[in-house]
């Protein structure tokens, strides 16, 4: 992505989210989830799959990522979701990406955090991505 056309797409995710409700409620933010529900935190990774110099991440290139750099670090489980971004571009036009996003919900931690860098670092690494998008929330679990 180019950084102008990233830092669009950030803005208006950020509007969109914002009108959604995104904000957690006071209740969770202040750790008082109800009888039977602990606060986690919720973190939303958003993986662009166009690579700046031309191509795409393939399935086999994203399960390879998938297995050998996010599973390690959240072995107890996540979600991955296959999106379509857009945004607009800086010529006007709609640029359209086939994305992926990893839901990762767990308990906070230092150690999350840091590993959750790293999956970060190392997906711009590897494919080249000048960005990847976190959205964090405080919600209430029931396992």
């Amino acid at each position: 992505m180019a950084r102008t056309s990233f830092s669009l797409m950030a803005a208006a995710v950020a509007v969109v989210l914002a009108g959604c409700g995104a904000v957690p409620s006071a209740n969770v933010a202040a750790g008082r989830c109800g009888a039977g529900f602990e606060t986690f935190e919720r973190d939303t990774l958003y993986f662009g799959r166009a690579i700046p110099s031309g191509g795409q991440v393939t399935d086999a290139e994203w399960t390879a990522f998938l297995d050998e750099t996010v599973t390690p670090a959240f072995p107890l489980g996540l979600t991955v979701i296959d999106a379509a971004g857009q945004w607009r571009g800086m010529q006007g036009d709609v640029v359209r990406e086939r994305s992926k996003l990893i839901v990762l919900v767990h308990p906070h931690s230092e150690k999350d955090d840091a590993a959750i860098g790293r999956i970060v670092a190392a997906y711009r690494v590897r494919f080249a991505q000048e960005a990847v998008l976190q959205e964090r929330q405080a919600v209430c679990v029931r396992l």
